[in-house]
Order: C-alpha cells, then structure tokens, then sequence
C-alpha cells in the first residue's frame, strides 16, 4: 500500500534544567486507508507523537510528511489551514464548548475555516445524522452524556471531511457498554469517509480492530503481533 503519512527520523527533546529526549531517529509509515493503534505504558510519549503528527506540537529533528507535504516545514498560518482542511482530531477530554448547542459545536472547525452559519449549519446536521444525535443537535454540550459528547466530538473531527483522523484514547473515559459503541462508530466512520486513523490507546479491543498495532517503548517504536503477545521492532 501507498504511504499516506510518512515519518522520518523524528526526534523530540525538551531543554530545561535538564534535557529530557522523549524519542530520537524514529521512522515508520501509516497506509492509505489503514488504521494504526499505537500503544504504550503512560509517559512513553504516546500523546506526544500524536501531537507532533497533528503540528500542535514541533520535533525537535525530523520530518513528517502527509502525501507529499512536510507539515515541518509549513509557517503557522499555512499548517493552521492543512490541520483544518486535512486533520480530524479527537481527544479523550472532550475540548467541547458546555455553553454552545451540539450543532454549534459541530460547526465550529467550517466557521473557522470561514463558511458562513447559513453555509455550515446544514453540513453539521447531516453529520450529526451520521452518529445518531440528530434528536439531540439542539441541547447544550453540557446538556448530554459522556458517549453523546464523545459523539458530537466526532462530528465535530468529521463535518470539514478530513482526509486524517487522529485520536487519543477516544473510549479512556467511557463506561464499557459506551466504549463498545463508540468503537463501533469509530470503525463505520473511518471505512465510509475512507479515513486515514491513527489511534492512541490502552484498549487491547480497540487495538484489536485496527489493522496494525505499534508499541512505544524506551524511545523506539515496536510492531505487535494480532496475538498481542510477540513483537518486532519497526
């Protein structure tokens, strides 16, 4: 398969009192298409290779590239534009505004694009059609439950139809029942919006459903076998 993101020799560092190097000359590909799992123990650095691949943060060395775009290289201005038009991104914590409505939240990422409300409104509709909350578009954020919220998020990563999904620990604070669902939803959205999704989790299940598994450990990147039981490194 084609590369769609293609990481190379990525290194990231933060200077302080002390130097604390959280990975170095780290390179491997995502597919087109494909979903990546990436697992590791907390502070393996986990949320921050996501955070490097979504340019919220910047590699100390190294590139990363979407097709044929290092987003490294990009100024502000013109990465702020490729996350917008290109990247879905969903938290654990859910980042939704309590005071505004789940369509309002939803139109958020068109508005900032620069559509109008008349143009965006429409368009976060039919996506909270998508993940089943059309009844609820209406009722505040704070209004819904945990997997309502978590859906709209979705919604919300979705409405400007990225090419990318980027999530970390998407199910890390639902119950059981929930998290299955929303995993559920994850994998119909991902297949009939021809995702790219790369996923940060704990879950064994989730991991389970994505087509590769990647293991960060001691600064290296390690491919787990589908028995979750033997790994190579990358």
């Amino acid at each position: 398969m084609k590369p769609t993101i293609a990481i190379e020799r990525l290194g990231k560092t933060y200077r302080g009192a002390s130097e604390l190097t959280i990975f170095a000359d780290m390179s491997f590909v995502v597919n087109c298409g494909e979903r990546l799992a990436l697992m590791g123990e907390s502070g393996a650095g986990k949320s921050t290779l996501l955070h490097l691949l979504g340019g919220l943060d910047h590699p100390t060395t190294g590139s990363i590239f979407f097709g044929e775009t290092d987003i490294t290289k990009l100024s502000a201005r013109d990465l702020a534009g490729f996350r917008n038009r290109e990247m879905g991104f969903v938290w654990q914590v859910q980042s939704l505004l309590p005071e505004f409505t789940a369509l309002e939240n939803v139109m958020m990422p068109l508005l900032v694009r620069g559509e109008t409300p008349e143009q965006a409104s429409p368009k976060a509709a039919t996506m909270l059609g998508e993940v089943g909350l059309t009844a609820r578009a209406a009722h505040r954020a704070g209004e819904l439950s945990g997997g309502e919220q978590q859906r709209v998020v979705l919604a919300r990563a979705l409405v400007g139809r990225p090419k990318y999904l980027l999530a970390d620990e998407p199910t890390g604070n639902l119950d059981e029942e929930t998290a299955g669902q929303i995993l559920d939803l994850l994998e119909r959205l991902h297949r009939e919006h021809a995702l790219t999704s790369v996923i940060v989790t704990h879950s064994p299940a989730l991991a389970r459903r994505c087509d590769r598994t990647l293991r960060l450990a001691k600064g290296g990147l390690f491919e787990l076998a589908v028995t979750m039981e033997k790994d190579s490194h990358v």
